[in-house]
């Protein structure tokens, strides 16, 4: 019985490693590309078929694919130049929030032998957000015997952009009886 127990376990190890290699030998390399939000339908973000070493006929008698992880397909490929193009506009703030980096993740898929490739798409920011305060207006009473150098806070504004494009200036309308305490978003008097 032993012997039956030990037999049935090296089959099923055997079994295992012709799956590894089999998907090992299915899944190839990984290709990056890197993209501005908000571009337009179709604009190209890379020749897939050259980045994948394809030629333009295998990509429609292979049947390529391309799959989002996201679940939205936000490319396709144009398979008369095999480049992978934009389906639909791109909001890296609705797909990504305040994270520091926003990687689409796809999968590309080729038939006639299977074939697995994992391609990433970088959607950098770009300043297309203007930052706002919680109300258009701030209205303060400030009376005229308060002394030079009193600091009177803001409440803070919210870029959704990220990195530099969420940084900004507030500037003063001309008058030099106040000054805006960059760091604090407040105003201080002069």
């Amino acid at each position: 019985m032993t012997k039956r127990k030990g037999y049935r376990d090296w089959r099923w190890l055997a079994l295992w490693w012709h799956n590894f290699f089999l998907l090992w030998n299915t899944i190839d390399g990984q290709t990056r590309y890197s993209i501005t939000e908000e571009l337009k339908q179709g604009s190209v973000v890379g020749n897939l078929a050259k980045d994948l070493g394809l030629g333009l006929s295998e990509i429609f008698d292979r049947k390529l694919r391309v799959a989002s992880e996201a679940g939205e397909q936000y490319f396709s490929v144009d398979a008369g130049k095999g480049e992978l193009v934009v389906n639909d506009r791109l909001d890296r703030e609705a797909l990504c929030g305040q994270s520091a980096s926003c990687v689409l993740p796809l999968q590309v898929v080729i038939e006639d032998p299977l074939q697995l490739f994992r391609v990433e798409v970088d959607i950098q920011d770009i300043n297309d957000n203007a930052p706002k305060f919680p109300s258009n207006d701030i209205s303060m009473e400030i009376a005229e015997s308060t002394v030079v150098g009193v600091h009177f806070p803001l409440e803070s504004a919210i870029d959704p952009d990220v990195g530099s494009n969420s940084r900004f200036c507030l500037c003063n309308d001309g008058r030099e009886h106040f000054n805006f305490a960059k760091m604090s978003y407040g105003l201080q008097t002069l």
